[in-house]
């Protein structure tokens, strides 16, 4: 069970090992820590020397990039962590960093430090417990009553054949870049977003411009109405980006068509796209040459996969995912409204055909409610002795009933559809059938419920 609501976990395993290691890791740290959790890799770091252990760059390479990924992708089980890999001490081709002897403040101020490091000793009194506050202490903005854990994760047998010995290459260096550019919408900031906005910033060397997809550019987005307000949506993602690399400069702005700023900025030089929206890198390249700028370096991203995704959902991790499951969800507390009656309460389910309204009663039905089923209720309403049976029969002719007396419903479909009129006609005696049928039903369903019931369950399915 977590305990605390933010934490930072400290990855001191070679490279080379962390790739197999990083998801027993997290699953341990998601037990201890039930919000943010900050990550800072430092392989090799050594908690049971005399000295006390500083923090050193990182070069960023393809392989950093692909760890980064990893570790966010391995993170997307645990629904309630929002983990940031800090990027401070990872350092590209620019010779002006941050120094690493400063104190980083964060926006959740760790209360517990966490670690990979083992010693044989797990005791409370571990001197590299006390070490390890102490590196946190001097690298972050931590809580004043900061506890340091460390994690003995179960690695599985994998762990036998990797090489732990510190022989991890540098691998190929990640060619930066003095500004980058990358757009998207940025609703519900989720870890798909947090890889991107990651390679985005080891990039950069100076400065990140970010353009927000806003006002018609959200028109043909799915379920566009839950998608988060733009100041919401820039909030969180400045609060993010500051955290993972504060020394960068950040430029947000929103856009309203697909280029924004990536066409007409001329000191822009590499675009950061996904492999969906390669294309859109190379469009707004050729607009920039029309516009006399220089093309960018276009630097693609893989799609990460999503393990929670449903049949009728996205495989990739998507804004548009998380918004459908909301649907059905409380999105904010009702606001109590003293004039209306605490009971009965009637749902009025309507739509298309094929728009789900069978799927829907059914959930309903597994909540309590009673369901009043209007088609069959209009069948109802024109069988012998309904109250629509003999208007129907009156204003249609006799050539619609068959010989048990029932009202043939094919012979009166031949009649009323392709005429609007005739439909009409029908419709005006039918639903007021209906609507009486309906009040009879909605009472009936009343008199089921206790007078203790807070609630009328009816779901009215039209």
């Amino acid at each position: 069970m977590s305990v605390f609501r933010s934490g930072v976990l400290v990855l001191t395993s070679p490279l080379s090992a962390l790739s197999m290691r990083l998801a027993p890791i997290l699953a341990s740290a998601a037990k201890i820590v039930q919000d943010t959790l900050y990550v800072h890799l430092q392989p090799g770091l050594l908690l049971t020397g005399s000295s006390q252990p500083t923090s050193t760059y990182i070069p960023a390479t393809q392989e950093v990039c692909s760890l980064i990924s990893k570790l966010y992708s391995d993170a997307d089980v645990h629904g309630n962590l929002d983990v940031r890999v800090l990027l401070t001490n990872i350092k590209n081709q620019s010779g002006s960093q941050q120094t690493l002897s400063s104190v980083q403040n964060l926006s959740h101020p760790p209360e517990v430090v966490l670690t990979d490091f083992q010693t044989i000793d797990g005791g409370q009194y571990n001197p590299a417990k006390q070490q390890l506050e102490r590196y946190a202490t001097n690298s972050y903005s931590c809580h004043p009553h900061l506890t340091s854990v460390l994690l003995y994760p179960e690695y599985g047998i994998e762990e036998d054949i990797i090489n732990l010995k510190e022989t991890d290459s540098e691998g190929n260096p990640l060619q930066s870049h003095s500004d980058v550019v990358v757009g998207g919408t940025f609703d519900r900031l989720h870890n798909a977003h947090k890889i991107l906005l990651s390679v985005c910033c080891l990039l950069s060397e100076r400065r990140l411009l970010i353009g927000v997809a806003d006002k018609e550019l959200l028109d043909n987005k799915a379920l566009k109405e839950l998608i988060e307000p733009y100041e919401k949506r820039v909030e969180k993602l400045a609060q993010f980006l500051v955290d993972v690399k504060p020394s960068l400069g950040y430029d947000i702005v929103p856009i309203s068509d697909p280029f924004g700023p990536s066409i007409t900025d001329p000191e822009l030089k590499c675009i950061v796209v996904s492999e969906e929206t390669q294309k859109g890198g190379q469009s707004v390249n050729k607009r920039r040459l029309e516009n006399g700028l220089s093309e960018l370096r276009i630097h693609e991203i893989q799609l990460v996969t999503d393990p929670k995704h449903s049949e009728n959902e996205e495989e990739k991790i998507s804004s548009s995912s998380f918004r459908n499951r909301l649907l059905g969800t409380l999105l904010k507390t009702p606001a109590e409204n003293p004039s209306m009656p605490s009971r009965p309460y009637v749902i009025g389910l309507t739509g298309g055909s094929g728009s789900g309204k069978s799927s829907i009663a059914k959930i309903l039905e597994k909540l309590g409610a009673a369901l009043i089923d209007c088609d069959k209720l209009g069948h109802q309403s024109y069988k012998p002795g309904g109250p629509a049976y003999q208007k129907v029969i009156d204003e249609f002719g006799t050539d619609i009933v068959c010989e048990d007396g029932t009202i043939d419903r094919r012979a009166i479909a031949s009649k009323v559809f392709g005429n609007k009129d005739q439909l009409k006609r029908l419709t005006d005696i039918v639903w007021p059938a209906i609507a009486t049928l309906v009040k009879e039903a909605v009472k009936e369903a009343a008199a089921e419920e206790t007078k203790d019931s807070y609630l009328m369950k009816v779901s009215l399915c039209v």
